[in-house]
């Protein structure tokens, strides 16, 4: 590893939370104009307001610099931590995402392309996927196969549902991806709430970083699942191999919640998904090729209920 990139894995973190500050004189000019005091003058919705604008240029980038991860992660590929290579299998390789998924957190709809690419099954398929997919609607047995057959996307930053709701345009899946404009915690009293036991997948991906009371929120994502459900993460995570850049994360996290949507650097993610609840089978990993120093290290697997 060379030098330029040690210094990146230590110093991106302020780097990002520059390019966060850029974005907050316009934020504020953006909402002046439009006259939106409520916004400008309520911590929670300006906020958000900063971070979707930011996000709007940030969020392209990170999805460049992990999708080499995440698309094989969706797809069934990744296993202890890392993609699996060409002809390469394991006998506990995770199946694609599948049936009834929830997406936590899609924000401007990163992952929209990937789920097409994985294959979606919709009544306007063929008369066998038609019956597949009434059938596993009310099932109780996990889908394992035929493609996705429905997508809630639980997304509470009403600044990202326009992009959100392009994406799944121009991905034609409009008939099988429903926008839940609220936090995951808000999911059960929702209008079409998701119920227990009724889900084949959940998908998150950097976003358990920023929802509220996280143990409690991710035991809600269990109990959505059916017995067999499996729930997809890529998540970055508190570093605990090294005292030093604990402390260093624990300093960047003083201002990090503030700049970056609430997202939290320090919170110990992997243990509160293998503590949410009674798994048949827990393939999560830290990331490989992540040395001690990473200041922003990264979990990623597969949990099945």
């Amino acid at each position: 590893m060379s030098l330029v990139e040690v210094v990146q894995r230590i110093a991106g973190p302020w780097l990002m939370l520059a390019d966060a500050a850029y974005y907050l004189p316009a934020t504020i000019v953006g909402l002046v104009r439009s006259r939106n005091w409520s916004t400008l003058f309520s911590w929670s919705k300006f906020q958000s307001a900063w971070f979707g604008r930011f996000w709007a240029y940030m969020g392209p980038q990170v999805r460049m610099g992990v999708e080499p991860i995440v698309v094989p992660l969706l797809k069934g590929r990744v296993s202890h931590g890392k993609k699996l290579e060409e002809g390469e299998e394991l006998s506990t390789v995770p199946l694609p995402v599948s049936g009834t998924v929830i997406e936590v957190g899609p924000g401007s709809g990163m992952w929209v392309s990937v789920f097409k690419e994985i294959g979606i099954t919709t009544a306007k398929g063929t008369e066998e996927e038609t019956i597949h997919k009434r059938k596993n609607a009310s099932s109780t047995e996990v889908s394992t196969s035929g493609g996705i057959t429905k997508i809630y996307g639980v997304e509470p930053n009403a600044g990202q549902h326009t992009a959100l709701r392009q994406r799944v345009h121009d991905a034609g899946m409009d008939d099988v991806y429903e926008i839940i404009p609220v936090g995951i915690q808000d999911v059960a009293a929702a209008e079409n709430a998701i119920t227990a036991n009724s889900v084949d997948c959940v998908v998150t991906v950097l976003c358990l970083c920023s929802i509220p009371e996280p143990q409690k929120n991710i035991r809600a994502l269990y109990d959505y699942l059916k017995p067999g459900g499996r729930m997809y993460v890529f998540e970055h995570v508190c570093n605990r191999k090294h005292w030093s850049i604990y402390l260093y994360q624990k300093w960047i996290n003083l201002f990090w919640p503030l700049m970056v949507g609430g997202c939290e650097l320090q919170r110990d993610t992997g243990r509160y998904l293998r503590e949410a609840g009674p798994w048949s089978n827990v393939d999560l990993s830290p990331l490989a090729g992540e040395l001690w120093f990473q200041s922003v290290p990264h979990v990623v697997g597969v949990l099945t209920k």
